[in-house]
């Protein structure tokens, strides 16, 4: 069942705890989906009064903040070894690969990379754990963590709610181009903040290439 068809059967109480609780999971290191669900919740906010979109924003962002900081824990206790752990049970998003990427985007871009973190799937798990086993001042993760959650967790919110809103107006009086038009005036600046995470990504990659063709070369 569609995650969107399955939160409408659910009172609005149990909504704010599924997103709140999934998206925790998922900042915890748990690869869940939960940009999906807070997406969901958010247009389904947009068509039902009986859901608060504060409220919803609200209990997305503690998700996310609470999550990356039991998850900065479980780093710094954990250590690598915990990586080490993670890659063996999850190959599919904690494979050496995923963790040299995510490592690298976090020596180079520090505080930033827990900010943008949020708006890449990747990243989105790795921030809390990660910012642990490397030892990251508690207090500028902190900052990076709750700023970052706003952002995502609040920003999403809204502008899905707004989307959904300004949709379901327009479709009575211009149809389907309505809905095109609301979704890619909404959908814009989530984009670009997508887009400047994901070149953080592309320097990361970049900077791995240079590293791997100087031994290359001296050989």
């Amino acid at each position: 069942m569609h995650v969107q068809e399955w939160l409408d059967t659910v009172p609005a109480a149990a909504v704010y705890a599924v997103v709140g609780l999934v998206i925790g999971l998922e900042s915890l290191g748990i690869p869940l989906p939960g940009e999906i669900v807070l997406v969901s919740a958010a247009l389904l906010s947009s068509q039902h009064g009986d859901i608060n979109p504060v409220v919803l924003g609200a209990c997305a962002t503690a998700g996310a903040v609470i999550g990356d900081s039991i998850g900065y824990a479980i780093g710094r206790k954990g250590g690598r070894p915990l990586l080490a752990w993670l890659g063996a049970k999850f190959p599919r998003h904690f494979g050496e690969g995923h963790i040299a990427t995510a490592e690298r985007s976090f020596e180079k871009w520090g505080m930033w990379a827990v900010f943008f973190g949020r708006f890449v799937a990747l990243l989105r798990i790795f921030a809390g754990p990660l910012a642990g086993v490397l030892h990251m001042p508690y207090w500028k993760f902190l900052i990076a963590n709750v700023l970052g959650g706003i952002a995502w967790a609040g920003g999403t919110t809204a502008v899905i709610y707004y989307v959904g809103v300004v949709a379901e107006s327009w479709l009575k009086k211009f149809s389907y181009l309505g809905l095109v038009l609301a979704v890619l005036i909404g959908l814009t600046s989530m984009l670009i903040i997508k887009r400047k995470a994901k070149k953080m990504q592309s320097a990361a990659h970049e900077a791995e290439a240079e590293a791997e063709a100087v031994p290359a070369a001296a050989e």
